[in-house]
Order: structure tokens, then C-alpha cells, then sequence
């Protein structure tokens, strides 16, 4: 049975959407429920998501193990899977990530692009690694089944937490900086370290992530896909759309700005156009994922790669990595 699965978004969710994920085939998605916030704030932002749980169940339901992506396959739903996209939301309290994982949270990045308490974004000059608590919190999220995200950090932090990390790791959204320079897209080296440890990257199709930006067009990026399947085996890949949908600017200037400076930061943006870049013609939203799989086919993947990227490879990983019985390396 293939899956649809999508390894980040972070939209401004509504039925609409919901209502896309279904016309799509999309059986889970991995959602972003935090930023910045604090501990407090993050609950408040559960909160929201219980509403959505309460008021659409017939098209979505929160996911706690791969085995509810089965549930959602056959049941005509979507299952979502919580992330956190900083560590703000444990604050500097080790015992939160038990708390959090316990209220549905499966993916924690240790930074976003600035340093954090636990290693080092990709926009600081000097990448320091895995700080003394970065080290606690990573035992910490392997023993209890939360999956360690390096997409937003620096290369020595990334390649730490590769090495110290017992289960594997993921990079949920990002791409091969030989393909496309971004400040967030991975070495050849960490994607070498990624795949020889088992985890997981997911290709990012947020503008700034591609060749062209919104320009780029399928057949680039199937390929660039194909070429990283060579590299990397096709087993350890999957797709991250990054897909931000219906979002003001004001989320944009959020998510780069925060509470740590009062000025505007702009990120992978420029100060000419701060907010979201237009996305690729042929994946607009969560009805698109078909033109991928049909793009990978069309570069000369074969069907069971296929299928593994769309889906498939997340759903050993989840089950791999979930919970404190999940396989470790």
C-alpha cells in the first residue's frame, strides 16, 4: 500500500487545506507547531490543533506512531504528526522533553537559524557543535522516541549530533548544497554522514531551498533527486515540501525574527522582498504530490523508489524512530 507522506509544513491551516490534504492523497504530514514560543505558548498552540482534531475528524486526526499512517491510509484521513522547529519550547528544562513528547511531539530541531542553547544555527559565523546540554537533550530525545532535526543548523552541529545521536537523525527539509547554495541546503559530507547512520533527509521545496527559486522547474529537481538517490542510497529519502500555505508576511518576519532582535531579519529572503517567494508552478499545494512522483518516474526512478520517496522510507523511519521501543542503530 504506497503512502503520501510530507516531511514539514507549516501553513496557515484551515479546512481548505485539510480538505487539499484529502484531494492530494496526503496520509500524513509532519506540521510545525512552534517556533519561538516558550513551554506555555507551545500548549496553547496544542490547544489550537485539539480544535482542528474536534472539528474536522473526518479529515484529520493527530499521529503518535507510524502505525497511524496505516489508520489514515485506510480511513480516508490525514494523520498529523506534531514538530517543533527550535527547542525554545523546552525552554532549559530537560524534563519538558518528556512532557512534550508525551503530548504528540515526534520532531525537535536543536536550532533554527541562530544559536541555541543546544548547537548552532546555519546563519552564526562560527558553529561551536553540540553544546554541553545539546549532548543531555540528545540522549534525552533518543531514549524517549523524539526525533532529532538538524534541518536549520550549522555543519560541525549537524555532523555532532549525526555522531552522538544513538538513533538516527533527520534533516526534514533541505536540499544538496551542490545543487543549490542556500545557507540551509547540506554538504556533501553531512548528507554522506546522514546516510551511512541511517536517517532520513527530506527535499525541501520552498523557493529559497531551489535552483531558480520558484523558476525551478520539475525536471530540475527530479534530477537533483536522483543524482542524491546515487549518493545516498534511495532508502534514506523523502520529501520535506516546506509548504508554508496561506501564510501572511508577518509569519515570515516570525519565524526569522522572533523575540531576539528588535530589528527585522531577513533571512534567506532579502530586504527588498522579506516575505514568502512564489512557488513552483507545479506544486502549488497538497493536491501537487502526484506531479512529483510522476517527475521521478519520468528521470528513470524505478517504481519502488518511487513510492520510498513519497512515502514509503518515512513510514520505516517513523516507525523506527517513535517512541521509546523504536529500533536504534
Amino acid at each position: 500500500m504506497s503512502m503520501v507522506i510530507d516531511g514539514l509544513q507549516y501553513a496557515n491551516w484551515s479546512e481548505k487545506i485539510f480538505r487539499q490534504m484529502r484531494a492530494g492523497g496526503v496520509d500524513a504530514v509532519h506540521v510545525t507547531i512552534t517556533y519561538h514560543e516558550n513551554f506555555r505558548e507551545t500548549v496553547l498552540n496544542i490547544e489550537a490543533w485539539n480544535r482542528h482534531f474536534e472539528r474536522f475528524p473526518d479529515l484529520i486526526f493527530q499521529g503518535f506512531e507510524a502505525g497511524d499512517v496505516t489508520r489514515a491510509k485506510e480511513t480516508g484521513r490525514t494523520a498529523i504528526f506534531f514538530g517543533a522547529q527550535n527547542p525554545s519550547c523546552i525552554e532549559d528544562d530537560i524534563g519538558l522533553v518528556e512532557v512534550l513528547h508525551r503530548l504528540g511531539l515526534r520532531f525537535m530541531q536543536l536550532t533554527y537559524n541562530n544559536q541555541s542553547l543546544l548547537a548552532t544555527g546555519c546563519y552564526e559565523a562560527e558553529d561551536t557543535g553540540l553544546a554541553r546540554m545539546g549532548r543531555e537533550v540528545v540522549a534525552e530525545m533518543n531514549r524517549v522516541g523524539l526525533v532529532v532535526d538538524m534541518s536549520h543548523s550549522g555543519e560541525r552541529s549537524t555532523l555532532d549530533a549525526i555522531a552522538h545521536s544513538s538513533r538516527p537523525i533527520a534533516i526534514t527539509h533541505a536540499n544538496p548544497a551542490t545543487w543549490h547554495p542556500a545557507r540551509r541546503n547540506k554538504s556533501d559530507r553531512v548528507l554522506a554522514a546522514l546516510a551511512e547512520s541511517g536517517g532520513m533527509l527530506g527535499f525541501s521545496l520552498y523557493p529559497h531551498h531551489l535552483k531558480g527559486g520558484g523558476a525551478c522547474t520539475l525536471h530540475d529537481f527530479c534530477e537533483m533527486v536522483a543524482r542524491t538517490a546515487e549518493r545516498m542510497g534511495p532508502e534514506r529519502l523523502g520529501i520535506g515540501s516546506d509548504l508554508c500555505q496561506d501564510q501572511p508576511d508577518s509569519v515570515v518576519e516570525w519565524m526569522r525574527s522572533g523575540r531576539w532582535t528588535k530589528a527585522v531579519d531577513f533571512g534567506e529572503g532579502s530586504a527588498d522582498a522579506p516575505g514568502f517567494p512564489p512557488m513552483p508552478d507545479w506544486f502549488q499545494d497538497n493536491r501537487h504530490f502526484g506531479a512529483i512522483a510522476d517527475g521521478l518516474h519520468a528521470v528513470g526512478m524505478s517504481r519502488s523508489e518511487v513510492e520510498g520517496i513519497m512515502g514509503g522510507n518515512w513510514l520505516r523511519f517513523f516507525d523506527e524512530a517513535f517512541g521509546p521501543h523504536g529500533a536504534a542503530r
